[in-house]
């Protein structure tokens, strides 16, 4: 992992994607709530792999759950501006991977938030963990060679 995520640009993920804020994520200080972090996070990853899988996540029979998440803030980030949320495969295990998020300013490319997420792949009847599936472990195995 990177010992300074600040010094990550968006150069350093290989999956980009833009998301339109909402006037409903500001929190009573002008900028987006920390609970709106982790949403970006999860459905910008869940877009890219269902995009990059084809698998449709709502019969598959794994279920990619969070064990483990963090989130640092650099700068501030609010609506109405547009956010770039970069996804990166920071580690890849057996029935593990832990993904990495960078969130940049519109036209900018100093991280504004940096953020860990480590998702585990669970069996969805038994709810007991399990490998990860081939084509999301191929989707992951891409992206961490794109980042060599």
């Amino acid at each position: 992992m990177t010992a300074d995520p600040r010094t990550l640009t968006r150069a350093d993920f290989p999956e980009m994607q833009r998301v339109s804020t909402r006037w409903a994520d500001n929190d009573m200080y002008g900028h987006l709530n920390n609970a709106v972090y982790y949403e970006l996070f999860d459905s910008v990853l869940n877009a890219w792999l269902i995009r990059e899988t084809g698998t449709d996540e709502t019969s598959t029979s794994t279920l990619g759950v969070v064990a483990e998440s963090s989130c640092r803030f650099y700068a501030e980030l609010a609506y109405p501006h547009p956010i770039d949320v970069g996804v990166r495969v920071e580690r890849v295990g057996t029935k593990s991977v832990t993904f990495a998020f960078g969130l940049f300013a519109d036209g900018s490319d100093a991280i504004a938030a940096h953020g860990l997420w480590a998702q585990v792949y669970i069996d969805r009847a038994g709810r007991h963990s399990v490998p990860i599936p081939d084509d999301v472990r191929a989707v992951v195995e891409r992206a961490l060679a794109a980042q060599a």
